[in-house]
């Protein structure tokens, strides 16, 4: 199914790109033809990713896995509009991303894409309301109904007694879930996750990626992981395999997020 994407309240940048708020209707999240990403390292052209395609539709789970230097992170980069490709198109709710310059590429993961990282990245001086807000800060929420869409968001991953503690006063499992609440509280189209459930024991690893899988079933969400752990693989519904800046394989389990 092609993707159709709402344009109320689109406007454009100075560069003259046009930017959409949600993906409505349609399947596809993010497309990705002949994706190539290439450095130089003195006079040598160093290709980190080399000819990916990739589509992300609406409700999937997905686990990406491989080696390091395999060309994961460069991948997530530019998923998250982090980067651009040195050849081929990227696609982000419909919207290209050949045109964009650095405030185009910031917008674009303000509305459309949430992190969840290792290593939590919590301010140890607020609270986990004021750190989940801290998304909804930078959009220009008004703090009353910032707060309270923050606390819903805590709420809805299983910390509605918590919005008051301080990260010193939670547990690792605790803090990632802040983390997650606050990469959901601005309803992106996409969740990235960089090795969330590595700094976590088999327990509450577990349960961020019951959290996660659930979150990819919600409305018009998808979720990618990259992980090193096979213990997660049951929780994804497509497992993509990539080696020397190539995807090698690609495995759909069928409905497994339960």
């Amino acid at each position: 199914m092609n993707y159709i994407v709402a344009i109320k309240g689109a406007h454009h940048s100075k560069a003259g790109v046009r930017h959409v708020d949600k993906l409505v209707r349609g399947d596809n999240i993010i497309n990705f033809k002949g994706v190539t990403k290439s450095y130089l390292m003195g006079t040598t052209r160093v290709d980190a990713l080399k000819g990916i395609d990739l589509k992300v539709e609406r409700g999937d789970a997905i686990a990406i896995m491989g080696p390091s230097g395999s060309g994961k992170t460069t991948l997530l980069s530019i998923l998250g509009c982090m980067l651009t490709p040195t050849e081929g198109t990227v696609h982000v709710c419909g919207h290209s991303t050949a045109a964009a310059g650095p405030e185009d590429l910031a917008l674009l993961r303000r509305e459309h894409v949430g992190f969840v990282f290792q290593s939590f990245h919590l301010f140890p001086t607020l609270s986990a309301t004021d750190n989940v807000r801290l998304a909804l800060d930078v959009r220009g929420e008004p703090s009353r109904r910032a707060r309270a869409r923050s606390r819903e968001a805590l709420a809805k991953v299983g910390l509605p007694h918590k919005t008051s503690a301080f990260p010193r006063e939670l547990s690792g499992g605790e803090q990632q879930r802040v983390a997650i609440a606050r990469a959901i509280v601005g309803n992106p189209s996409i969740i990235l996750a960089d090795e969330p459930t590595a700094a976590l024991d088999g327990e509450n690893g577990q349960a961020i990626m019951k959290i996660l899988a659930g979150i990819a079933r919600e409305k018009e969400r998808a979720v990618l992981i990259v992980t090193h752990d096979p213990r997660l693989l049951p929780f994804a519904d497509r497992v993509i395999h990539i080696e020397d800046g190539r995807i090698v394989r690609e495995e759909r389990r069928g409905d497994k997020l339960q």
